[in-house]
């Protein structure tokens, strides 16, 4: 789901009025909703963090800057890069970062 600069900033500023008690008890529910439902499939057969690393190839991330951003060291995110693309079936970096937009999962 997409939600406009307003809409986000209203549902922030909910989030942020919550006392610690409700936010941890509004996850919980949350996750056990996300549980009934069973495992979201990924396009691709990724796994998550291949996953979380294509969005960032199609943000523009370097490996230096995907390790940072995942708190890794820059060969594991080259590793994850690497990977991500080899499941995909590309050659480039590009071929990654157009497959995360065509799926839409900059937006999610």
């Amino acid at each position: 789901m997409r939600l406009g600069g307003s809409m986000f900033e209203a549902e922030v500023a909910e989030g942020a009025a919550l006392e610690p008690c409700s936010a941890v008890a509004y996850a919980l529910v949350e996750d056990a909703i996300a549980a009934a439902r069973g495992p979201v499939a990924i396009p691709g057969g990724l796994s998550a963090r291949e996953r979380e690393v294509a969005v960032l190839v199609a943000q523009g991330f370097s490996n230096r800057a995907i390790a940072q951003a995942l708190v890794t060291t820059e060969r594991t995110a080259e590793g994850h890069v690497e990977r991500s693309r080899g499941k995909l079936g590309f050659q480039s970096r590009a071929q990654v970062a157009a497959w995360a937009v065509r799926h839409d999962l900059l937006a999610a």
